[in-house]
């Protein structure tokens, strides 16, 4: 009975081991599984974080990519816009001189065909003048044709030339034929005399040469 006892004893606390073993076992699965659930959950919330950073970063570039191409449209807009308005101010700038150069020009045209009449009068004093030995004659005669030339001299620094007229041919953008004659010894349609004597402002005609034309 004693022996039966013992063995009955000795068979319990084994099962009683073998249980506490099992539930020892069960708790430390129970721990790893938890553990392993916990870990699932952190790296669930980590992917979620990164991901919300990555769409966060990623909005704010093409947010900045979207500022920096406005930015540089703006820009090649000012500076094409800068370009148009120095071109255009560049075209003014030539057309008011050339409108300047023009006015000037005129105004030069209109006080120098002022002239002219003065100059035919010298023309005709100097040629009036009679040959004399008198040394007051020679005198005047001489002082005229200094004057005349001084004016002469004068008027081709402004820019006046004299239209060579004589033994040319017959130009009507230059002369103005006011008689016709019949000379074998010039050719057809030539100027035979200049009746009065015509000038040119720079490339402009101040007055056409008066002159007689060769038939």
């Amino acid at each position: 009975m004693a022996k039966d006892k013992h063995r009955h004893e000795r068979e319990r606390q084994e099962r009683q081991s073998a249980e506490e073993r099992a539930a020892m076992g069960a708790a430390a699965a129970a721990a790893e599984l938890e553990a392993e659930e916990k870990a699932k959950e952190t790296a669930k919330e980590t992917a979620k974080e990164t991901a919300e950073t990555a769409s966060t970063d990623s909005g704010a570039e093409t947010a900045e990519d979207r500022q920096s191409s406005a930015a540089q449209a703006k820009i090649e807009a000012l500076n094409d816009r800068l370009k148009r308005t120095l071109a255009e101010f560049e075209n003014f700038r030539k057309r008011s001189e050339r409108e300047k150069a023009q006015m000037f020009d005129l105004g030069a045209k209109s006080v120098l065909e002022k002239f002219l009449p003065v100059i035919d009068n010298f023309e005709r004093s100097v040629a009036q003048v009679p040959e004399s030995e008198d040394s007051g004659i020679k005198a005047y005669a001489e002082g005229m044709d200094m004057i005349y030339r001084q004016l002469l001299k004068n008027l081709k620094e402004a820019g006046v030339e004299a239209i060579d007229a004589k033994g040319k041919p017959f130009d009507p953008a230059y002369h103005n034929a006011v008689m016709h004659e019949d000379n074998e010894a010039l050719g057809e349609n030539v100027v035979s005399e200049e009746l009065q004597k015509g000038y040119l402002y720079k490339d402009s005609v101040l007055r056409h040469s008066m002159v007689k034309v060769a038939n």
